[in-house]
């Protein structure tokens, strides 16, 4: 064949050569307990050296030390004490350092292990813990719920079931991680290690779709990260 001709050729090639475009997989959610159990059992959060580690915003003194401060302080001005519960409680750093300012602290989470383990290493009069699933199952009664950091994991479908039941308290004590400045709030996410920082959002549970009644708001603290975001404490009276 000239050369001049092959260059006007149509070269066809069999459909097993041809590239084709993966469609795009959306992500099947994972049962929550399952994946908060999957993140102590792989340590993603963190703490190589620890059996359960609830990563560095649970351990680092700048974010824990103001936190314990303002939120022992708000627990000392009832001149009777109140009855926490802690959703969320993770490998109990934090909760371990109030137990003493409440009359009686109830410590909540969804790995068994996990509960299993905080009931072994602390220990007192007025402290008891509870593997549920916020979620799904019912709360325990109490004055005042402490949310540290918790919410932020969940999609929008569970944050939504967890409101609804913590109208039965009359005080929340609220930490989410945000972004800093301006962000669109509320984007949904598939429940697990991750947070809407990632896609330039975080959780606030007084705007669309949550829209969660209260009758007085207050900001108690706000400390910056390392990773361009912040960590906001606010309290709630319903």
């Amino acid at each position: 064949m000239p050369l001049q001709s092959l260059s006007r050729t149509k070269l066809i090639f069999p459909e097993e050569f041809m590239t084709k475009k993966e469609p795009k997989r959306n992500k099947k959610p994972w049962p929550t307990k399952d994946a908060m159990t999957q993140i102590y059992e792989k340590n993603l959060w963190g703490g190589n050296d620890s059996e359960f580690y609830s990563g560095q915003g649970s351990h680092q003194p700048e974010i824990v030390n103001p936190y314990v401060k303002v939120v022992s302080a708000f627990l000392n001005s009832f001149e009777t004490p109140l009855t926490v519960c802690d959703l969320g409680c993770g490998d109990f750093n934090v909760g371990n350092q109030l137990v003493k300012f409440a009359k009686k602290y109830i410590a909540v989470d969804i790995v068994p292990d996990l509960i299993a383990r905080n009931q072994k290493m602390f220990i007192a009069e007025n402290l008891e813990f509870h593997c549920l699933d916020i979620a799904k199952d019912d709360l325990p009664s109490a004055d005042c719920v402490i949310l540290r950091q918790v919410l932020q994991h969940l999609s929008n479908a569970e944050v939504q079931y967890i409101l609804k039941k913590l109208s039965n308290y009359k005080y929340i004590i609220l930490t989410e991680h945000i972004p800093e400045g301006d962000f669109t709030p509320n984007i949904d996410i598939i429940s697990g290690q991750g947070i809407r920082l990632k896609k330039k959002s975080g959780l606030d549970v007084l705007v669309p779709p949550f829209n969660f009644k209260i009758t007085k708001e207050k900001q108690l603290l706000t400390t910056k990260d390392d990773w361009k975001g912040v960590i906001l404490t606010r309290f709630f009276e319903l």
